[in-house]
């Protein structure tokens, strides 16, 4: 694959970042702020009354231009990250066209980059966690994330390396089974963070977290649709159909 077909599919994998991102806005938008604006008047309704801070953005901008900023900065990025990968994935993976290519990458960043380390460390909103842990829980979460999308990556060297031996089939379960398998333990030996109040609503924190998962997974779904389309007319254009009644040239 030469430059110039890197640099143009970097720029639809960019664009599908963004396409994918407005969708994932309005699911952030409709599913997510209500239970953010919940969480935070939970906070309010429990915090002493000399403790209220003025806030330096306003909470509508923060649902609104400062959402729309975030997410759309995010898709533009991880769709210029996953054509990269994409480039280098193409026809290394599989006999896939790319479409399915695209498709596949992106459901396996779903599962890496934020199932993976989800699963151990759920998202919380607003008035759940100790500000004082926050380095902490941060640097837990991405390290969980680091190692996800490494073990990944062997994973899929490893079912590749042991597909000539046992077949793809019996290749990817022990790929995928030993991917479990020290996610596992590394869920057993990482610390465990719970610092979700006593009374806090069960139903809230359930809906909030099940909220930021439609979110993640919108985005690179549609990342994948997106770009999966623009890839494949870019690489495989189909053919121009010849003028109805045009006379074939002469031999």
């Amino acid at each position: 694959m030469n430059s110039a077909t890197v640099r143009n599919l970097l720029v639809r994998g960019m664009l599908a970042g963004l396409g994918a991102g407005l969708l994932a806005l309005v699911v952030a938008y409709f599913l997510g702020e209500p239970g953010v604006d919940s969480a935070i008047g939970f906070e309010e309704a429990h915090a002493p009354a000399h403790e209220h801070e003025v806030e330096l953005v306003s909470r509508s901008l923060q649902s609104t231009a400062g959402l729309a900023t975030g997410v759309l900065v995010y898709g533009i990025a991880f769709g210029g990250i996953a054509a990269l990968a994409f480039c280098f994935a193409l026809g290394r993976v599989g006999r896939f066209s790319p479409r399915a290519t695209a498709l596949l990458l992106s459901g396996a960043a779903l599962l890496a980059v934020y199932v993976v380390p989800f699963l151990k460390y759920p998202a919380n909103p607003p008035s759940v966690g100790d500000p004082d842990t926050i380095g902490k829980r941060t640097s837990l979460y991405f390290l969980m994330m680091v190692l996800s999308v490494l073990l990944a990556i062997a994973a899929t060297i490893l079912g590749k390396r042991l597909a000539p031996r046992l077949g793809t089939w019996y290749a990817t379960v022990v790929a995928l089974a030993a991917f479990a398998l020290v996610i596992g333990l590394a869920y057993a030996f990482l610390p465990v963070i719970n610092e979700v109040p006593t009374d806090f609503p069960a139903t809230l924190l359930w809906r909030f977290r099940l909220s930021a998962l439609a979110i993640q997974a919108t985005l690179w779904g549609g990342l994948g649709l997106i770009f999966g389309e623009l890839a494949e007319r870019r690489l495989n254009p189909k053919p121009t159909a010849a003028p109805t009644g045009a006379v074939p040239a002469a031999n």
